[in-house]
């Protein structure tokens, strides 16, 4: 008997050995053949950059994963017990692997399998991290294995905390959003710390099947989950029974985060975007959770961009109708059969429609939405046909939804452009819009296109000579010029618009009824060689040929630097850059960025509940004198009160500004600027063509300042430009130039150089390279 019981003891101590064997064989196979964990000891998991607004708001986020880490410290308690209680109440007691729930999984899953229920998992947090970080979602006992060992090394090398922190973080909870706080905004439009054990309960819900049980697909479904987490809470003691009982009685109540993704924005984020990647690499951007604070004006940004889309569809009305966009066959699903490229943006307020019936003086119409819809004869003046010649049945159209079931027609632009507004003073980009729709294209005819600016370089040129002697009562002959370009080159022979002359004229009135002829005599005198560089030194140009024809702006730039450059006569003659990124800081706050152009040189001194002022010094250029500068203002003040932007005066408003168009109207612009503000408006084709007979720079592009100064800009923030040092002020006569008389009748106020007037005279130049057949008077 002795020996049967010896038998029987060396039979379980060998299959005990051998088990043990094999299972130390099986671990030793798989522990040499898992990933490193020891990474996780510093993981940060990969952030979403964010870019906001000068007041703050938040604009966009560049990001692969909606992602916002929160340290475990910041994570509320309750948040954390929602979840523990979800996925892994023994957390904080097992080592990795938790036993009883191994074996309470496989009791269950017998039971399920007779019944025919779906199998429950036994996974710890451990183990669920173990999987997200290193390896797949395989399912295998192979992968089982290997997340079991991982688990139990995971729990000796990090902390019960870290590994929390880790899954809370990186989590997926549907809709796009990884982790507890991106979740949060996400259903919640909150804060973790705001939410309550009704709403964590929710999110804690979320990790068994996000798209399952995801709220804004099924509420009831989502409430079942949630309710068994509250069940959960109930039972491992972290909220009473009344508690229990009052959240279950809630019903789930979302509310969406309010991105303030804008639309309108477009064509500025992606400026932004391609800036930080250039600094910063794409890498870093899509995953090191930087934020970028930028100069953008979201209310001055929506104005610029609305008065743009309004300034080119009244020129395209004015070009007629061409036809609708696609003809298709009528089917309750026809909108599914639209092309991608034709969807625009919500925010120009235009829906897709199907003709389906023509009358005499209405259309049957059906929307994107399926609503029935007519078009009257009025919404269609515009085009200036009838019915029959402008549909045929099946046609797909924009419109434009006036009231309950009357729709205006509507047309996408075939003619594009841009606008900017900037700060003069620091070159801040307050706001951007480089087309009609970013969806429809995403060239930014702002920043991207190379055009000829025309007329609305000539400022520069005459800033220059206002720098060499010149006044803004200098006489210029106006009168036909043929010039010689060189061998084997036709003769040049510029012409005013409308091929008139004037004869001799002020320097003043050269540039406010912008006289070409004018301009390039004054180029001639100064030499091509100086207009060159100095558009070159005004960052306008980067390298133009040194001939006559710059002058009249045949060189090409963006409206970006062009706008730029007009900032100089604001601002005293500073050269600034324009700016789209104040300042980038890391996830940690620290500044890696700064654009900081001016300096405070008494702030550390100063008392800021005294009466003393900080005093603020920049590092910015000076191109040209102060005097100068406000010269050229006063002069293109002239342009808008007598001269080509005369459209403007009705506004009452302190504005100066040019107008630009090229040859055969193929370009049309318009800067003009408030003491405050510079303003930059570009019109034309993005395959260069005449826009058509009188659409100037008055005309297509002057309509679009306007309406964003009415929009944008009071008239106690319009004031007055403020007079340089060393000016001397006088009343002449506006046509000659001359001191005023008491018979004069137009006359107006001069600025002059204080250092070219003596005893209330304007001094005489003794320059001796003057072509006296050109210039008439210098002084």
């Amino acid at each position: 008997m002795t020996s049967l019981f010896k038998n029987i003891f060396i039979t379980i101590l060998c299959l005990f050995l051998l088990v043990a064997v094999t299972i130390f064989i099986v671990l030793w196979s798989f522990s040499n053949n898992i990933p490193d964990y020891r990474f996780l000891k510093n993981y940060k998991p990969p952030v979403s950059s964010k870019m906001y607004s000068g007041n703050g708001e938040l604009v966009a986020d560049f990001s692969k994963e909606k992602r916002i880490f929160v340290p475990y410290e910041a994570i509320p308690k309750n948040v954390i017990n929602s979840f523990l209680s979800a996925e892994d109440k023994n957390f904080f007691s097992h080592p990795g692997v938790d036993a009883k729930g191994v074996v309470r999984a496989i009791i269950n899953n017998i039971k399920n399998i007779i019944s025919s229920e779906r199998l429950e998992g036994a996974s710890t947090i451990t183990q669920q991290v173990a999987k997200n970080f290193l390896l797949t979602n395989e399912i295998s006992l192979n992968r089982k294995i290997k997340e079991a060992i991982l688990a139990f090394r995971i729990e000796r090398a990090l902390s019960k905390e870290r590994i929390l922190e880790l899954y809370l973080n990186q989590i997926y909870l549907g809709s796009g959003a990884y982790g507890v706080a991106a979740a949060s905004l996400e259903y919640f439009d909150k804060s973790i710390k705001e939410l309550n054990y009704n709403e964590t309960s929710l999110l804690a819900a979320l990790p068994k099947a996000p798209s399952k049980y995801n709220p804004y697909r099924n509420k009831e479904l989502a409430k079942f989950r949630r309710d068994l987490v509250l069940k959960n809470l109930l039972d491992n003691n972290f909220i009473t029974k009344k508690k229990y009982l009052f959240f279950k009685e809630q019903e789930i109540e979302l509310k969406k985060n309010k991105r303030v993704f804008l639309e309108n924005s477009q064509y500025y984020i992606e400026d932004v975007r391609k800036e930080i990647i250039d600094k910063l690499t794409y890498d870093k951007v899509y995953k090191q959770g930087y934020n970028i604070n930028t100069p953008i004006n979201l209310e001055l940004q929506k104005i610029a961009t609305q008065s743009l889309r309004n300034g080119l569809v009244a020129y395209d009305r004015r070009k007629g109708w061409r036809g609708a966009i696609q003809n298709i066959n009528y089917s309750k699903d026809w909108y599914k059969k639209i092309k991608k490229k034709f969807k625009l943006e919500k925010s120009i307020n235009w829906q897709i429609a199907i003709v389906k019936k023509i009358n005499q003086f209405n259309s049957i119409i059906e929307t994107e939405n399926n609503l029935q819809g007519e078009i009257k004869f009025k919404d269609i003046s515009w085009t200036k046909k009838e019915f029959k010649d402008l549909f045929k049945e099946g046609d797909v159209i924009y419109v434009k939804k006036i009231d309950k079931k009357s729709y205006s027609l509507e047309q996408l632009p075939k003619i594009n452009g841009g606008v900017v507004v900037m700060d003069p003073f620091t070159g801040r980009v307050l706001a951007l819009s480089g087309g009609f729709s970013f969806k429809n294209s995403e060239f930014n005819r702002t920043s991207q296109a190379l055009r000829q600016p025309g007329s609305a370089f000539k400022p520069f040129v005459y800033a220059l000579a206002l720098e060499n002697q010149f006044t803004p009562s200098s006489l210029i002959l106006d009168a036909p010029l043929v010039l010689d370009q060189g061998v084997d080159l036709k003769k040049w022979k510029p012409e005013n618009y409308g091929k008139k002359f004037y004869g001799p004229s002020t320097l003043r009135i050269g540039l406010e009824k912008s006289r070409n002829l004018m301009t390039v005599r004054i180029a001639q005198s100064l030499g091509i060689d100086k207009v060159a560089n100095f558009s070159k030194k005004m960052n306008i140009y980067e390298n133009p040929d040194e001939l006559l024809s710059i002058s009249l702006g045949s060189a090409e730039t963006t409206l970006l630097n062009l706008t730029s450059a007009y900032c100089s006569f604001v601002n005293g003659g500073k050269l600034i850059k324009p700016i789209i990124i104040d300042r980038i800081q890391d996830s940690e706050g620290n500044t890696i960025f700064n654009n900081k152009n001016r300096e405070c040189m008494n702030c550390e001194k100063i008392s800021f509940t005294g009466k003393e002022f900080p005093e603020i010094q920049d590092n910015y250029k000076q191109v040209f004198s102060p005097q100068t500068a406000y010269q050229l203002t006063s002069i293109l003040q002239g342009v808008v009160e007598r001269g080509t932007g005369k459209k403007l005066k009705k506004l009452g408003l302190n504005i100066a500004g040019k107008t630009g168009t090229t040859n055969e109207n193929t370009d049309a612009w318009f800067i003009g600027f408030t003491s405050n503000l510079v303003i930059g408006v570009y019109v034309g084709m993005d395959n260069p063509e005449p826009l058509g007979k009188y659409e100037t720079g008055s005309k297509a592009a002057l309509p679009i300042f306007e309406e964003f100064v009415k929009k944008a800009i009071k008239k106690s923030e319009a004031r007055p430009f403020k007079v340089a040092d060393d000016m001397t002020l006088m009343v002449v006569d506006s046509s000659t130039g001359e001191k005023a008389k008491f018979t004069s009748k137009n006359t107006i106020i001069e600025s002059y150089k204080s250092k070219n007037v003596s005893e209330g005279k304007v001094l005489y130049s003794n320059n001796n390279r003057l072509d006296v057949n050109n210039i008439l008077r210098f002084y």
